[in-house]
């Protein structure tokens, strides 16, 4: 997302103003498991979209997008208070399918390479370029000579 300072700086105020709205101060059983992933402002500073990861199946997704719409109001306020410009932006929740797709590349890693389980390398990148290296005749490795 490329915007301008002005935008990058509302749309993280408003990131974190939603995000301990969430946590705190909303008691809507429906909104429990959200999380904010990211928020993305419009250039006239009138909309702002709300990304979020709901832990859950689509059902709980879909009653976490209702319960957080329904509480868009009161969040808007709390925006208001902390960010100072002529209009509030008005808040858009969606999903954020980034978390669930890297849950299921992982899957699929794993059903690809079954015993990778060891997430580190054996050689470190330098180590394998120098045992590359290491490898080519004396007469290729000096071409300063």
């Amino acid at each position: 997302m490329t915007g301008s300072r002005r935008t990058l700086k509302a749309a993280e105020a408003i990131r974190e103003v939603v995000a301990m709205s969430i946590l705190t101060d909303i008691k809507d059983p429906r909104v429990r498991d959200a999380t904010v992933t990211r928020v993305e402002v419009s250039g006239d500073m009138r909309y702002a979209k709300v990304y979020v990861s709901v832990m859950g199946d689509e059902k709980k997704e879909q009653l976490t997008l209702r319960g957080l719409q329904s509480a868009a109001g009161y969040m808007q306020t709390k925006c208001a208070k902390r960010i100072d410009t002529r209009y509030t932006p008005r808040l858009q929740f969606q999903l954020d399918e980034g978390a669930k797709k890297s849950v299921e590349v992982v899957q699929l890693l794993k059903e690809i390479f079954p015993g990778g389980t060891d997430a580190s390398p054996k050689e470190t990148p330098d180590e394998q370029i120098e045992d590359q290296h290491d490898d080519q005749p004396d007469d290729e490795q000096s071409d300063d000579e």
